[in-house]
């Protein structure tokens, strides 16, 4: 029998894609990049066989430092008691939360949980990029998923490092408040003039994520938008090695 999945937090759905390749039917909570907002969403209880989901990572990443630097904070803080909140209000069998390494834990009581972290370059992704799931089971103690996930046998010599939303201004001489979207990383590519980091275009990202050629092709964003929302997302082939586990 398909299982039904709620999505929080679905961005442009990389992780749902995943989900749904597996043969889960996927249905989408609201997202601000769609006018939605997580905190005025109420979901049906036991309707849904598992929730998934990746709150915003900004608070624990390394671009809260950069921000903090410039007497800023992520516009967004922390929303995992909204995850919390949604999977206690739902009620499924299952859930899966994905963040970087330094977020906290979800915590819900009734659920069994175990947490690991995943490398893409571990499943042969040629870029960099780690990131940590928790799986909770409710009413008993929940498997990690790491055992049903099959490594590569050799990793890609050289590799590209993490794709970021983070803005960083390439321009010599340029004041922070003026920033331009990059891929930071040492992937084969341009260096930009008085750079600090290697300035990827979107199909770069595109494929680094694992992502077909001409992804959001028609999509009624900026470039700038595009990149904003993949490097966002999980890359497609650790979405489908976690969804098929």
């Amino acid at each position: 029998m398909t299982q039904l999945v709620l999505s929080l937090f679905p961005g442009i759905g990389l992780l749902d894609t995943a989900f749904e390749e597996e043969g889960f039917c996927v249905v989408r909570g609201p997202d601000v990049l769609w006018g939605g907002d997580i905190k005025r969403f109420h979901p049906p209880a036991g309707k849904f066989d598992g929730v998934i989901g990746g709150p915003p990572c900004q608070s624990f990443s390394s671009l809260a430092n950069l921000l903090a630097t410039q007497g800023r904070k992520p516009r967004f803080g922390n929303l995992i008691p909204e995850f919390e909140r949604c999977v206690r209000e739902a009620k499924p069998t299952w859930f899966l939360m994905e963040n970087v390494a330094k977020a906290p834990l979800p915590r819900l009581d009734g659920y069994g949980f175990a947490a690991f972290l995943l490398a893409n370059e571990a499943l042969g992704g040629e870029q960099e990029r780690v990131r940590r799931f928790t799986f909770g089971r409710r009413g008993g103690l929940a498997e990690d998923l790491r055992r049903y996930i099959q490594p590569v046998a050799l990793m890609l010599p050289a590799r590209s490092r993490t794709i970021t939303q983070q803005l960083v201004n390439n321009a010599p001489g340029a004041k922070c408040g003026v920033r331009h979207p990059t891929v930071t990383g040492r992937h084969a590519g341009r260096q930009p003039k008085g750079g600090h980091g290697l300035a990827y275009k979107f199909p770069d990202a595109v494929r680094l994520q694992g992502l077909p050629e001409g992804f959001l092709a028609d999509a009624p964003f900026t470039a700038e938008g595009k990149l904003r929302a993949v490097a966002n997302g999980v890359p497609l082939p650790m979405g489908r090695a976690v969804a098929k586990a």
